[in-house]
C-alpha cells in the first residue's frame, strides 16, 4: 500500500520568516526594503515554527513528505540557504525530499501544507490544507486533522 504525499511550504509553515530578519542590520533592511527575501543568507538564519519539526516527524512515520517551497529568483543564495536550513533543523529526514519550484501545481501529491495560495498552491490538485488559515491556525490542528 502507498503512502499518501503531503508537501510542506517552508516560510511560514516551517520556518519563521520574521525571525530571520530579526538578525538583520537596520542598514541591510533599509536597502532591501520591500524586498526583505532577496538579502543574501537570510533563509539559513531563520529559526523554525514552534512545533513544526515534532509535527511533522509524527506525520512521517504515516505519510510521504516532501518540502516544496519557492526560492526568490534574485536572491542567489535562497535555494542553498533552505537546503541549509532543512540539514540543521530536519536531521535526514527530507534528504533529497526537497523540491524548490514556483510551479506547485505541476506536484502530484495528496495534500499541500502552505500558507499562502501563491506559486500555484491555489491550483495545487490535491488538498491544499492553509496554515494559519481559521481551520488550521496551528500544527496542533493539522496533526488532528491528518491523523484522525
Amino acid at each position: 500500500m502507498n503512502k499518501k504525499r503531503i508537501y510542506f511550504d517552508m516560510d511560514g509553515v516551517l520556518v519563521d520568516f520574521e525571525s530571520g530578519v530579526a538578525k538583520i542590520d537596520e542598514a541591510t533592511k533599509e536597502q532591501y526594503k520591500g524586498k526583505l527575501d532577496e538579502i543574501p543568507g537570510i533563509f539559513a538564519l531563520m529559526d523554525p515554527i514552534p512545533g513544526a519539526a515534532e509535527v511533522v516527524r509524527l506525520l512521517a512515520r504515516s505519510y510521504d513528505v516532501f518540502i516544496l517551497t519557492t526560492s526568490p529568483w534574485n536572491n542567489p543564495t535562497a535555494a542553498s540557504d533552505k537546503v541549509q536550513w532543512v540539514k540543521k533543523y530536519m536531521d535526514d529526514m527530507f534528504h533529497k525530499r526537497l523540491i524548490i519550484t514556483h510551479r506547485k501545481d505541476l506536484l502530484d501529491g495528496d495534500y499541500l501544507i502552505d500558507d499562502r495560495d501563491k506559486n500555484g498552491a491555489s491550483e495545487f490538485k490535491g488538498e491544499l490544507i492553509k496554515f494559519g488559515s481559521e481551520k488550521f491556525p496551528d500544527w496542533e490542528s493539522i496533526l488532528k486533522y491528518l491523523l484522525m
